[in-house]
């Protein structure tokens, strides 16, 4: 939870309601831009990293740019935006106004949760103080007060308040004086209008206030109490139909448990009627109205919940605004004022948007139709009483127009022909390739999708269906659409590194820096049996090109395989090694010139990776147990021009060795 510099109000990063964030004191804060905790730390990617743990900013509500060198702007965040920023002078952070209304609100909740206070007029142990007199300044347990205080003469005038409210009166004075930001030995007399801020008479002699509309202090202290007063009358109206709704819906509860009873046992009944023929059916009709049951009572428990959240938060600023109207400091007011009556009407707006407006009925719209012959008993179903529109027509799939290509599919569909029943939309369903469970993959008004990132070589089941006000319709006939056997891919420009020098369409790659640099392929494998070829169009002063694959958040300014992103061979003119993760292993003799073709194969039924070499498999099985989804991946410097070779079928070497096993 914090406060942020220019709005100064509380607010929570945890969701609890008028959490305080105390601004840094005098000793917490750097002298200027020199100051350490302004210098952002290497590792620092987060907004708000740029303090140390000793500034009592807050991290949620401040963050920082660089404006211009060795100087640090902060602005306000995304969260609360005001659109101002300020810049640090010589004092630094301590030319920030301090919200001391909010450290007088804190200052009386810590009082009041201290110790308790003890009689100053008992000789031996002293009590507990049981009250504390305003004109004595004493504190007094009962005894002592009945002995030395008694309530008559002169003494029955003196007003005796609780030991808490007492020791707050103590240290609060009649008016605190605050002085102004720019002159510290000037006291706060007028108030900017055009800036909204507190000034001194020296700012409006010299300062930038000189030719602003300014006001006496106290009247627009007066003005502004009055508005939040105000408006938290309307606040708290607002909270009282909440709290009466909420026991409203308490009652639904209660009413959606009754008729659910009610309603089972009418069930019962006319199913006990219809005797052995309606038994197996009636299972499944119970079952339908617990269903219905069900999903009323967590509509209407969602909505509470919902709504309890919104009063907890609405009560918190109410309590919080309720300190701030008891404060005495007419500058620490009308510093947060403007915003705390704005964010009291946004509030108080949020509740009348149809908050208060039960999303569900405690009537269960279902009724039994026992009428039809005992030969219809199979055909049984429940018959709504609320009768509207029809349910739409299932849809028909446009064979013609539905096709795949590499691993995207793309369906297209119509309503039927003579359908006149308004349609909102579709929901077109895939399943997993292997015969498994339906999902949903699009769900709009188009009439038309095309499916990226489905496995190759694999066979999926496409289904659609309608929808509007009434209901769904049933589904078309499901469509079977076969995936390519191989993959056609080139290079990606968009996540490669930007040294890397592209041609041919994106198929040949090279690069502008004597460092390696990654980039990967357009396509991501997580299934099947795949092949594709690097041949050597260029080879200069024997580099280490590495081949083979990655994830897709590989490091693009290191060799392939330096990270455990990604799985490769590098080779030079006379030997390769396998590596991952930095670890260099089964160092093979052989290695490439210019023309020569490097094989990569990636065998996801059998988690393996292998390699080969002008079609000679070099060395042994590279990497196993692979899991998860891979781009193809190569890493090259300036001395290497590589092009990509796709959907070629796998290698003899690998068919034979398959064959074997």
């Amino acid at each position: 939870p914090g406060s942020c510099a220019h709005h100064l109000l509380p607010h929570s990063a945890a969701g609890s309601p008028g959490s305080p964030c105390l601004l840094p004191a005098p000793s917490d804060v750097g002298q200027g831009p020199a100051a350490p905790f302004l210098s952002p730390s290497p590792r620092s990617s987060s907004r708000g990293d740029f303090m140390t743990p000793e500034t009592k900013y807050c991290r949620m509500s401040v963050r920082w740019k660089s404006a211009k060198a060795r100087r640090f702007v902060p602005v306000c965040s995304e969260d609360f935006p005001c659109h101002r920023s300020l810049g640090l002078d010589e004092r630094g952070l301590r030319g920030f106004p301090r919200n001391r209304l909010l450290e007088a609100v804190i200052d009386r909740y810590q009082q009041g949760k201290a110790a308790a206070l003890r009689c100053q007029l008992c000789e031996k142990a002293p009590k507990e103080a049981a009250v504390m007199c305003e004109q004595c300044d004493v504190f007094y347990c009962d005894p002592c007060r009945l002995r030395c205080h008694p309530p008559r003469g002169p003494l029955a005038k003196h007003r005796l308040v609780p030991p808490a409210q007492g020791r707050v009166s103590r240290r609060l004075s009649p008016r605190k004086i605050s002085t102004c930001t720019d002159h510290e030995l000037e006291n706060h007399s007028m108030y900017c209008v055009q800036c909204k801020s507190p000034v001194c008479y020296q700012c409006l002699e010299e300062g930038k206030h000189s030719s602003h509309e300014v006001k006496a202090l106290g009247a627009m202290w007066k003005l502004h109490k009055s508005q939040l007063s105000q408006a938290l009358n309307g606040l708290s109206d607002r909270a009282k139909e909440a709290k009466e709704f909420l026991v409203q819906l308490r009652n639904m509860v209660q009413q959606i448990q009754e008729n659910s009873v009610e309603f089972e046992a009418c069930l019962v009944a006319q199913c006990d009627a219809l005797i052995d023929a309606l038994n197996r059916r009636k299972a499944q009709l119970l079952s339908r109205v617990n269903k219905e049951h069900e999903h009323k009572l967590k509509v209407v428990r969602d909505q509470i919940s919902h709504c309890t959240v919104k009063l907890r938060q609405t009560t918190g600023l109410m309590e919080y605004c309720l300190e701030v109207i008891k404060e005495n400091d007419p500058s620490g007011f009308l510093q947060i004022s403007d915003a705390l009556i704005r964010r009291v009407h946004l509030t108080e707006d949020q509740w009348g948007k149809g908050t208060l407006t039960p999303r569900m009925t405690t009537d269960f719209d279902l009724n039994l139709d026992n009428a039809p012959l005992l030969q219809s008993i199979h055909q049984l179903d429940f018959v709504q009483m609320k009768v509207s529109s029809p349910v739409p027509a299932p849809p028909i799939l446009q064979l013609e127009e539905c096709c795949t290509h590499n691993n995207s599919a793309t369906l297209s569909w119509k309503q039927p022909p003579l359908s006149t029943v308004q349609v909102e939309g579709y929901i077109l369903e895939l399943d997993d390739g292997n015969g498994g469970q339906f999902r949903e993959v699009y769900v709009g008004k188009e009439t038309m999708c095309t499916v990226d990132g489905l496995h190759f070589n694999s066979t999926y089941s496409a289904r659609v269906k309608a929808f509007n006000k009434t209901g769904v319709s049933p589904y078309s006939k499901t469509l079977v659409l076969q995936t390519s056997e191989v993959a056609w891919f080139s290079f990606d420009p968009a996540s490669a590194h930007a040294d890397i020098i592209f041609s041919n369409d994106n198929l040949t790659v090279t690069c502008n820096s004597y460092d390696d640099r990654v980039v990967l392929g357009k396509t991501g494998f997580s299934k099947g049996l795949h092949y594709w070829e690097l041949s050597i169009d260029r080879y200069d002063n024997h580099p280490d090109p590495a081949f083979g694959v990655a994830r897709v958040d590989v490091l693009k300014d290191a060799m392939l395989g330096k990270d455990d992103k990604a799985w490769a061979m590098y080779v030079d003119n006379n030997r390769s090694w396998f590596m991952h993760n930095n670890s260099h292993t089964n160092r093979t003799e052989g290695g490439i010139t210019k023309g020569a073709t490097v094989g990569v194969l990636l065998d996801l039924t059998r988690r393996t990776l292998t390699f080969s070499i002008n079609e000679d498999q070099q060395g042994p099985v590279a990497f196993e147990n692979l899991e998860g989804l891979f781009f193809p991946a190569v890493s090259l410097n300036r001395n290497v021009q590589v092009t990509l070779h796709t959907g070629l079928p796998v290698p003899e070497f690998y068919t034979s060795r398959s064959a074997m096993q």
